[in-house]
């Protein structure tokens, strides 16, 4: 699933939506430590009062919202794993009596506590809804299309919720004009804080793909490797936080410790353009782009990387990921923004705008220099600009305190 996809799905929790109906709702009610099941309770969605429904429904989105490969993840299933929940999800789909998807959802929660043991009460939520989508705008002049003309497909979405205790408390009786503890104590469903979820089945492009499921993590980049595998049954994943780290180790196994700044911007530019062309290219595919070792190494010969051969960069590769055929998604591997932490400067910037920084040894002291085309005003001051002899400029020679000299 793409961001587009889960959008178009999330903006439909909503009341009344012609184009998602939820038909049923269970909710199972399992204890601490000994996960048992104290309750559960399946009843259509409809029923339930307008307050109740709008607070799941922003549960459901909640649950839905965040960063592809940070908090959500589309996950594809193992082959041949025994008691499948591929299999429960999608049998569960196709069963029109209640009693026997309730069932099938119960064996899903056996394998969620079936090795996780909670410190608090937990609620275990799953809707079965139909999802529907015009597949292309209403043509006003023949009238063809919009509602006439929709994606059909049905759906499960399962979100994990906390119970929180409340607190006794001291409230005022405006009756009896007195204050009293308060005695209503009863446990509260945390809906603002899913602690996990998923959607079945994905989404691409209209299409449902019941070979994948939208995992939905309780934190950013922190996936319960545990759940994926032991109860939704798929393959291993990589987080965006994963490919970043591994592309950054990649990187300095061939270009070496030390780098200039206009080189890694350089690199950060080449991999936005690349992605932009990928984009352009197919524009009717799902599937993001990718790099492999043969990108890498165009990426850095063309960014300014000298010694780059096909060799080194497979090497890295098999170093690192102890697979030289791997592949990254490249919108993982470009920061949002670069911080530079120094004791008496805190910098962030873009990295497009890292070729400004330069790292310079100045009068034999460590510097940074940031390149600029506008005046620095100070509490309303603008600050004297120094003489060309009493500063470092483009082009002029470095003292790099060991007695050689660097072009800058």
């Amino acid at each position: 699933m793409n961001k587009k996809d889960i959008a178009n799905i999330r903006k439909q929790f909503k009341l009344n939506n012609q184009y998602l109906h939820i038909k049923e709702i269970f909710n199972v009610y399992v204890k601490k430590e000994s996960n048992e099941i104290y309750h559960h309770i399946c009843q259509p969605f409809e029923l339930l009062e307008q307050e109740a429904q709008e607070l799941f429904l922003d549960n459901f989105k909640k649950t839905l919202a965040g960063q592809l490969d940070t908090k959500l993840f589309e996950l594809k299933f193992q082959h041949d794993a025994e008691n499948s929940t591929r299999d429960l999800l999608y049998d569960g789909l196709q069963m029109e009596d209640t009693e026997d998807w309730i069932e099938q959802m119960l064996q899903i929660v056996e394998k969620m506590y079936a090795t996780k043991v909670y410190e608090f009460d937990t609620v275990v939520t799953f809707i079965r809804a139909e999802y529907r989508k015009p597949t292309r705008k209403r043509d006003p002049e023949s009238e063809q299309g919009g509602s006439d003309e929709v994606y059909f497909s049905p759906l499960i979405l399962c979100t994990l919720n906390k119970i929180d205790q409340p607190k006794k408390t001291l409230v005022f009786d405006y009756i009896e004009r007195t204050f009293k503890s308060n005695t209503v104590l009863d446990p509260v469903i945390n809906l603002t804080a899913p602690l996990t979820g998923f959607l079945f089945p994905a989404f691409n492009d209209n299409a449902a793909d019941v070979n994948h499921i939208l995992y939905a993590a309780g934190k950013a980049n922190e996936p319960s490797y545990s759940f994926i595998s032991d109860v939704l049954n798929c393959e291993d994943i990589m987080t965006a936080e994963d490919d970043k780290i591994g592309f950054e180790m990649i990187l300095k196994n061939v270009i070496g410790e030390t780098v200039e700044s206009e080189v890694i911007s350089n690199v950060y530019e080449e991999i936005d353009r690349f992605v932009q062309e990928k984009e352009e290219e197919e524009q009717e595919e799902s599937e993001p782009p990718m790099i492999n070792y043969q990108d890498v190494e165009r990426i850095l010969k063309v960014s300014g990387v000298e010694d780059v051969d096909t060799a080194k960069v497979e090497h890295a590769f098999k170093t690192v990921i102890d697979d030289e055929h791997h592949e990254f998604k490249a919108a993982n591997l470009v920061p949002k923004s670069i911080k530079i932490n120094t004791k008496v400067a805190k910098l962030t910037l873009s990295p497009k705008e890292l070729r400004y920084v330069k790292y310079i040894m100045y009068q034999g002291k460590r510097c940074l220099l940031l390149e600029i085309d506008e005046d620095v005003v100070v509490e309303g001051l603008t600050l004297e600009t120094k003489n060309q002899g009493d500063h470092v400029d483009r082009g002029d020679h470095v003292d790099h305190g060991d007695g050689s000299t660097g072009s800058f």
